[in-house]
């Protein structure tokens, strides 16, 4: 749920507008930051948030009207900008542990107000955006040096130890992120795929819901070694082709064209086993995205 902030405009999400209340939470008329600048919610309206704190029993804290006398933040463009760059600190948990909430809103209004000469550029990285603002991050967790690395990947004769597919990524079972525990006891391998859905996603959640398509895993498997015997065939004809093309000293040829005609039918035949295995990693990819999603929102008492 996102709602827009009726004092500097930005539209970001709803944690940005709740704070804590003796009975029951209260709902702002304006966001976190504005409050930081020590502007008073009850100077300002927000029909949304009114309609969903009462939809709720919340309690709302905001003025019934207010005289409209523009943003704080008056280009369009620019909150754009800043609603990108507070959604990139609200989704990222090593920015969230390093960087205090506090400390960031004080950094947006030094940009909003043009004492710090930089607005969030969506044209480069998050770190580099942390930077510009003047606030201090270290992505760098995973400290894993070469032999380690080597180590593992010898241990588990580069095979992913989650879907079983060829792999070179060293995983931390525990994410880095939360653990920072880089001990070769939390370390394992994992093919890239495994290790972009796993994520900072718990290790026992991740195994729970791999264990439940051990099928699906094995199928991957299979698809993975027979499109790499596949291509290695097609590459093997291919290099043959050229090799007659140049003996023989000639472009069209019968027997050149019945080769051409036979690496076209490999070629396509690659081409559908590839379709079909891009379908199924699609589908293992949202069934991981959705498990990760419906644990995180049984864990989450409130709804926003």
């Amino acid at each position: 749920m996102k709602f827009q902030c009726s004092s500097c405009g930005l539209r970001m999400d709803s944690l940005h507008f709740k704070q804590e209340g003796l009975m029951n939470p209260k709902l702002t008329s304006i966001c976190d930051i504005c409050i930081t600048r020590n502007l008073n919610p009850e100077d300002y309206a927000n029909d949304a948030v009114a309609a969903f704190a009462q939809s709720l029993l919340y309690t709302f804290v905001g003025a019934k009207k207010q005289d409209q006398s523009g943003f704080i933040v008056k280009n369009k463009k620019d909150r754009k900008k800043y609603e990108a760059f507070l959604q990139d600190y609200d989704g990222n948990e090593i920015a969230r542990q390093q960087i205090k909430r506090s400390d960031l809103n004080l950094a947006v209004i030094k940009s909003e107000d043009g004492k710090l000469n930089y607005v969030p550029n969506q044209g480069v990285t998050f770190e580099q955006n942390l930077k510009e603002m003047d606030l201090e991050i270290n992505f760098q967790l995973n400290e894993v040096d070469f032999i380690d690395r080597e180590r593992i990947r010898a241990k588990y004769k580069y095979r992913c130890q989650y879907c079983g597919r060829r792999g070179r990524s060293v995983d931390h079972k525990d994410p880095v992120s939360l653990s920072h525990n880089n001990s070769l006891d939390n370390l394992t391998l994992a093919c890239a795929e495994c290790n972009r859905i796993k994520s900072d996603m718990p290790y026992k959640l991740f195994i729970q819901l791999n264990d439940q398509i051990s099928e699906i895993n094995k199928k991957l498997v299979k698809y993975e070694d027979a499109l790499g015997t596949l291509r290695e065939e097609f590459e093997h004809r291919r290099r043959y082709l050229a090799a007659q093309v140049h003996l023989k000293g000639v472009i069209n040829d019968p027997e050149l064209n019945a080769i051409r005609k036979q690496n076209k039918s490999l070629q396509d035949a690659i081409d559908s086993l590839q379709s079909d295995y891009d379908d199924l990693r699609q589908t293992r990819k949202t069934y991981f995205d959705t498990g990760w999603k419906l644990a995180r929102i049984k864990e989450n008492k409130d709804i926003i």
